[in-house]
């Protein structure tokens, strides 16, 4: 199976510059626009994949994080990558919407909004208000967004179209508080992430493969088979995409995040006792 590479995919080298890398996906972006290729389904999959490259790389601290995965982990970089990102960590203050609108209005195409709703459905809201003289607008981009292994508390990111500004943590929760408090707005908020600890054998973090794991929060008792990859560490975390906390007001659901604690052997136990 070929892996992901976001290098490859812009068709860019691992020394590339941050206008080269822009550049790339600009003409990309121009070639697989959905209003250049309408009835095109693996023309959308592409631009997808090229908006997620990109944002990825454009990002000075998550291109750091994506090239010390693949200095360590080869070809297993992406995977190892996305299951420490959400998607909408990913695209967090990301300067794509600006290169819609500069398309919409350089070549009549159709602006962000539009382009956006149509790839990520309900992953994509925007909201408006007009109140007492007072205008807003502005959108919820959370199929795409920043590592909770930064210890940044989790949430969507507020952004307002033409800035690629996000408010994340405390700030935007101001202001989604302060647009339901004035303006009767209630945006969707993702629910909680969740932790837990998966204990493995160390031939099971070996060769990898499906391991059962006991499901329990708010009283719920259940077990799932988690998918755990060959030559997983000691420490090293395993996301399971929409098993956290609700969302509210039609926001998806967090994740769970299973810490991996690898049992020690009889004979390990045993060596380590005499050579205290």
């Amino acid at each position: 199976m070929n892996q992901k590479d976001y290098y490859q995919i812009l068709g860019v080298g691992g020394n590339a510059s941050p206008e080269q890398i822009r550049q790339a996906y600009r003409k990309l972006a121009f070639q697989y626009h959905p209003d250049r290729n309408k009835g095109n389904p693996a023309a959308t999959e592409k631009m997808k994949e090229i908006n997620e490259a990109y944002a990825t790389l454009s990002d000075a601290r998550k291109r750091r994080e994506y090239d010390a995965l693949r200095e360590q982990y080869g070809d297993l970089a992406y995977e190892r990558f996305r299951q420490a990102h959400r998607p909408e960590d990913i695209f967090r203050g990301s300067d794509i919407n600006e290169i819609f609108e500069e398309f919409a209005r350089t070549f009549g195409f159709r602006g962000s909004d539009d382009i956006f709703r149509e790839f990520y459905g309900p992953g994509y809201r925007s909201f408006q208000f007009r109140r007492g003289g007072v205008f807003g607008r502005g959108f919820i981009f959370y199929h795409q967004p920043r590592p909770t292994s930064t210890g940044e508390k989790e949430g969507y990111a507020t952004q307002w179209p033409g800035t690629g500004f996000a408010l994340p943590g405390v700030f935007g929760k101001a202001i989604k508080y302060f647009l339901r408090k004035t303006f009767g707005i209630q945006l969707p908020e993702r629910g909680k992430d969740w932790k837990d600890v998966i204990t493995l054998s160390p031939e099971e973090a070996q060769r990898g493969g499906e391991v059962e794991y006991q499901y329990r929060k708010w009283g719920k008792s259940k077990n799932l088979m988690v998918k755990v990859p060959s030559g997983t560490r000691n420490g090293q975390r395993i996301r399971l995409r929409g098993m956290g906390a609700p969302g509210k007001g039609g926001g998806e659901a967090g994740d769970l995040y299973l810490q991996v604690r690898i049992k020690r052997s009889l004979l390990r136990i045993i060596r380590d006792v005499f050579t205290k």
